[in-house]
């Protein structure tokens, strides 16, 4: 059988499937469907530092081949996320990843520093790169600087380990990518959803209060491919590369372009055991090809 563990360098996981932020919920919601142990890592839902109400309805608008979503990070605020982070680590080894936002820098940090010391908690992604929470999908991880600045601010004050998720939107992604690194962020997860619009043609207006929207599953797929494979050649920390995977194939697709690990989103509303299909047919792609470990396969595309 093959190796599928993958070394990030400040840990080892299991495999490289990890559940991404706002498609798993806090965790418990997934143990009817699934052995939470048998993933490599999860990723809970965003968190603030008070509760958050969201975007007002709709919130979720299917595409062709994607979801189109406005949720605006609703959310119970960090005290109440420690309770269900001491009863989620209770019930399984997977890692746990906390999913950090802020209004401002300050509440970014302030966060961080909430969940850092936390011993339940294995490491933190900075989530600098919604785009559904302010008008025009405005977000740190548009700007180089800014981004330099927040992830330093973030990293000066925690012993955890630190992922930065970074957006597609972004004019210039690895400019982006490259702050984030000489930031001291520990690894990066791209990509975020894609600014996108549905309109109502009766009422002649958008469908999201927020107007734009973030679109997601696999008709990104390409785009975000060719994002994290434009990433992984200019940064040396590991790269999380996510965006509209569905199958085992795909996974090995990301880490054939340079990812180290996977995070899968979308495809969790629908089949929400999607990680234990996808497991078994990563297994099934790496005897096809005949591979012992990742590492054989791994930032290996031939251009």
């Amino acid at each position: 059988m093959a190796d599928l563990s993958v070394d990030l360098g400040f840990c080892r996981l299991k495999n490289p499937l990890i559940p991404a932020s706002g498609t798993f919920g806090y965790g418990e919601e997934f143990v009817p469907f699934m052995d939470l142990d048998i993933i490599g890592a999860l990723v809970l839902k965003g968190i603030y530092r008070n509760a958050r109400p969201g975007n007002p309805p709709p919130r979720l608008f299917e595409t062709p081949a994607g979801l189109l979503n406005s949720i605006g990070l609703a959310g119970p605020g960090a005290d109440e996320l420690q309770g269900v982070i001491r009863r989620l680590s209770a019930t399984t080894r997977t890692p746990i990843i906390v999913n950090v936002c802020g209004q401002d820098d300050a509440e970014f940090a302030e966060v961080a520093g909430i969940f850092a010391a936390m011993p339940e908690v294995a490491m933190l992604e900075l989530n600098i790169s919604c785009p559904n929470i302010k008008r025009g999908g405005a977000c740190p991880a548009q700007d180089e600087k800014h981004t330099y600045r927040l992830v330093k601010r973030v990293k000066e004050n925690i012993a955890k380990p630190l992922i930065v998720k970074l957006s597609p939107n972004a004019a210039d992604i690895v400019a982006v990518a490259r702050a984030a690194q000489e930031a001291g962020a520990d690894a990066l997860s791209l990509v975020n959803t894609f600014l996108g619009l549905a309109v109502d043609l009766e009422k002649r207006r958008p469908v999201f209060a927020n107007t734009l929207a973030g679109l997601s599953g696999p008709a990104i797929k390409p785009l975000a491919l060719r994002l994290v494979w434009e990433v992984c050649r200019q940064v040396r920390i590991p790269v999380i590369g996510m965006g509209g995977i569905t199958s085992g194939k795909d996974v090995l697709e990301y880490i054939l372009v340079g990812a180290s690990a996977v995070q899968i989103g979308t495809v969790n509303f629908c089949e929400p055991a999607a990680a234990v299909r996808i497991l078994a047919e990563l297994e099934k792609e790496m005897e096809k090809l005949r591979l012992n470990n990742l590492n054989e396969i791994k930032g290996k595309l031939a251009v």
